[in-house]
């Protein structure tokens, strides 16, 4: 179970478990000239920090250059205490554009998270994971799309995003599969008819095949319509399951408009820095025309560091796409 997956069921824990070798690796070509959107960032990134001091850290975000901001979920509620609206102008006002926002594919009930390890005087936690000490108990109910799509729609148009985007779903069984792709075909007319876009974001258990057929993944991608139903593919997840990005993109050319800049080690289980893992993030980038790229955003699961490993990342892909 990957790091985000686990925590949004089991709020405060970050367990990444074992795949194959990834085969998305550090290539030596050099990434031919494209254009391309200017660079963003996932805010569970901040996790922590957003709930904490949401405008004192996006202005801390503008600052390091950050341009494209994607949300998530908060223990504030609604936008990180904010309404679309006004979370809209917060963003707008410090020269970012709010591009993009998580929400949850079905309920879930956020518990309390245990202190990190480390605090407790129980050792480190694990490598590449972080378990904010939160108290979930009086976080307002979050809403989901399979409750609540048509508000979560509305609200995406009001805040004027481009696309909403599905954080995680249940994909465990083929009945999990089947619900979700009825959540998501709805979801989809429902933006469309909003002026917006829907996509998905994958973890690597959507590679994983169920009833030993085919997996999550390749089912959603048959199954629902490719207009209505876009991909934001997140290039480490894909990594860690052994698969190649650019396989995907020639495989459902123009389907992957969004995508998740997050590296992993070579261990397969830590995420860390863009940059200081494995992915080969110029071979991605050199297919983003065939995949329909139009927006990317840096991401690190509630990232140790913080400030500083978003200012890394920052520097490093900057680098790379130069």
């Amino acid at each position: 179970m990957n790091s985000r997956r686990r925590f949004l069921q089991d709020a405060g824990t970050l367990a990444l478990g074992s795949l194959a070798l990834p085969q998305l690796t550090r290539a030596t070509s050099l990434l031919p000239a494209v254009a391309v959107p200017p660079i963003g960032i996932q805010l569970f990134t901040l996790f922590r920090q957003m709930n904490e001091d949401p405008k004192g850290m996006l202005e801390k975000v503008a600052a390091v250059g950050y341009k494209e901001v994607e949300s998530a979920f908060s223990t504030r509620g609604g936008y990180y205490g904010y309404k679309a609206t006004e979370f809209k102008k917060l963003v707008t006002d410090l020269g970012m554009t709010w591009r993009a926002h998580h929400a949850m594919g079905a309920p879930f009930q956020p518990r309390p998270t245990p202190r990190p390890a480390a605090e407790a005087g129980a050792g480190s936690a694990p490598s590449g994971t972080q378990r904010p000490a939160m108290d979930f108990s009086k976080m307002p109910p979050m809403l989901s799309l399979r409750d609540n799509y048509q508000q979560l729609v509305d609200e995406a148009a009001e805040g004027g995003l481009t696309y909403l985007v599905c954080a995680s779903t249940p994909v465990a069984t083929m009945d999990e599969i089947r619900k979700s792709i009825e959540v998501f075909q709805k979801t989809g007319e429902a933006a469309k008819k909003a002026g917006i876009g829907f996509a998905y974001h994958n973890h690597s258990t959507e590679f994983d095949p169920v009833d030993g057929g085919k997996t999550p993944y390749e089912l959603i991608l048959s199954q629902t319509d490719k207009e209505l139903v876009k991909m934001e593919l997140d290039l480490a997840w894909a990594t860690k399951a052994g698969k190649d990005p650019v396989a995907l993109f020639n495989e459902q050319p123009g389907r992957f408009p969004l995508w998740h800049i997050k590296d992993i080690k070579g261990d397969n289980k830590t995420i860390t820095e863009v940059g200081n893992g494995v992915v080969d993030f110029k071979r991605a980038f050199a297919a983003a025309k065939t995949a329909g790229l139009k927006y990317f955003f840096v991401e690190q699961d509630m990232a140790p560091e913080g400030l500083e490993s978003i200012t890394t990342s920052y520097k490093n892909l900057t680098k790379i796409l130069a």
